[in-house]
């Protein structure tokens, strides 16, 4: 199937699980996931509609991106944050999904050039406690909003979180719900801008969006399995 066919059957769906959330389909964002996948599949996902797109490695992202410069997409990047690719990610992404540490934060309000506006961010929260994950605790969370919004350049706009895999959709459902419950919980405490939630990926996003995702990030059911770019 081709990835236009692909991307309508993942939006039927999006909308579908809204409209069972009594949400309306709109209110979720699509982030395809185009880590290792050609600059070809990304322009036939473009020309579907397809204007978010995440990325994983800084370098992959910063050559398709220049070989892209007229499409003018809306660049998520997702991946770990190394702090020696904190610059090129401030100057060269609109979101950053995955910032778990205030160093990070620091080093991405400072290198963000002010003419491009705020750099929207969303802090990555480890549900799980799981040490190959990052992330921070849901404990220390209050301490890194605090943190990161007193920083200039950055818009601290919601939460992000990987979570272990579970089959169970209720499960998943209990999961997601912990997120969105401590994102409610922040705006409580005067934080408003926390609104946004990325969570939900291709083995779970109904879940994600019942619990109150905003933003779902899915790439092998639009662009199929993954190819090793040389």
């Amino acid at each position: 199937m081709s990835i236009a066919t692909n991307l309508l059957e993942v939006r039927k769906r999006i909308a579908f699980a809204a409209m069972q959330a009594g949400r309306h389909e709109n209110s979720v964002r699509l982030i395809a996931v185009s880590k290792m996948q050609p600059v070809s599949a990304i322009i036939e996902a473009n020309a579907a509609g397809q204007l978010d797109f995440g990325e994983n490695y800084v370098q992959e992202a910063l050559d398709k991106q220049t070989q892209l410069k007229a499409n003018s997409l809306c660049w998520h990047f997702i991946g770990p944050i190394q702090s020696n690719k904190t610059r090129a990610i401030a100057e060269n992404f609109d979101w950053v999904h995955s910032v778990g540490r205030v160093k990070v934060a620091e080093r991405l309000s400072s290198q963000r050039p002010r003419e491009l506006g705020a750099l929207k961010i969303l802090l990555q929260v480890n549900l799980s406690g799981e040490e190959s994950k990052s992330g921070i605790s849901l404990a220390e969370l209050p301490i890194l909003v605090e943190a990161v919004y007193r920083l200039e350049g950055l818009n601290c706009a919601g939460l992000m979180v990987i979570p272990a895999p579970i089959s169970d959709p209720v499960e998943q459902l209990v999961r997601f719900k912990q997120l969105s419950d401590a994102a409610s919980e922040l705006r409580q405490l005067g934080y408003h801008d926390m609104k946004e939630l990325s969570m939900g990926m291709s083995s779970d996003f109904p879940a994600a969006i019942a619990a109150g995702a905003t933003q779902v990030r899915i790439g092998t059911e639009i662009f199929g399995v993954r190819q090793r770019l040389s």
